[in-house]
């Protein structure tokens, strides 16, 4: 007999692509699934996958199966919301993916609170240092900078400026760049997260009378690096060097007087703030009305400010 879970599975190796990933979005181990695939074929008597060392794929059946999973697992997720339409209940799992340290600070209390003003439904707060890489499955992924992926709707959290702070301490030591092609000759401090260029930095003059001067590209060469923007910030701190920091969280340094901004004729790109969700995949209620709650908190007041 083919079980809910059965059709929760299925539906995930189609949207993943693979064993290890369904289980990563499922929240099991790959050898349970592997074991579950076993047993779903030898049920319905035929082959749904096809696996070799570097690829997976779905047979003609599978292909029948993942349609019936797909539409009957939508039904099933949607039961809840007729059900309860009068009353405004959500219930069932939320998956939410964000930053290490802003989805500490930010996300995780705001979560807390949705979850006492809806005691049915789970949430799941995963931080990581790259929220792309851990997205799998995820109902939301809050990102900030850059939007790379057509896939996902992006809805718009808070503006984020970034800055290039140093503490009190280096800037006595060293002087106070007054121009971005100074950077070259101080000591700067970088976070590597991904694969991007992190050490050519782009910036823009706020105001200027000669436009082509109004940009201006800087390849610094870093004296320390490292994939945690914690430790980074607090290199900087310490007075080890100019470091380039989101507003979110430079604020509060600055305000303590333990960072000072510099280079504040100058623009860097910002880093917005944004909540997404996948944009091919049917929005539950609860993840519609999460959304919705993430929007009002940021919106009631600029957080970092």
């Amino acid at each position: 007999m083919i079980t809910l879970d059965d059709l929760r599975f299925v539906d995930a190796l189609s949207r993943t692509g693979s064993l290890s990933a369904a289980a990563r979005a499922l929240n099991v181990t790959p050898p349970a699934l592997s074991m579950r695939l076993k047993r779903l074929e030898s049920e319905l008597g035929v082959r749904l996958v096809v696996r070799s060392s570097r690829s997976m794929r779905f047979t003609n059946e599978g292909e029948s199966l993942v349609l019936e999973a797909q539409v009957l697992v939508k039904r099933l997720e949607a039961l809840p919301r007729t059900l309860n339409i009068d009353n405004g209940d959500l219930v069932g799992p939320l998956k939410i993916v964000a930053p290490l340290g802003f989805g500490r600070t930010y996300i995780a209390p705001i979560v807390a609170q949705f979850s006492e003003l809806h005691p049915a439904v789970l949430p799941e707060l995963r931080l990581s240092d790259n929220p792309w890489r851990a997205n799998e499955g995820a109902d939301v992924v809050i990102h900030i900078g850059e939007m790379k992926d057509s896939s996902w709707v992006a809805h718009l959290l808070a503006r984020n400026e970034r800055w290039v702070c140093a503490s009190p301490k280096y800037l006595s030591a060293r002087g106070t760049p007054a121009h971005p092609r100074e950077l070259q000759e101080h000591s700067c401090l970088t976070v590597q997260e991904n694969a991007e260029d992190v050490t050519l930095w782009h910036f823009r003059k706020k105001s200027s009378a000669a436009p082509r001067k109004r940009s201006e590209s800087v390849r610094i060469s870093p004296v320390l690096k490292c994939n945690d923007g914690e430790v980074v910030r607090n290199w900087a701190i310490k007075g080890l060097g100019c470091v380039l920091r989101s507003e979110w969280d430079a604020t509060p340094l600055i305000k303590q007087g333990r960072l000072q901004r510099i280079l504040q004729g100058w623009e860097f790109q910002s880093a917005d703030v944004m909540a997404l969700v996948p944009e091919k995949r049917e929005i539950s209620v609860r993840v519609d009305r999460f959304v919705k709650f993430l929007k009002k908190q940021f919106a009631r007041r600029d957080p970092w400010k």
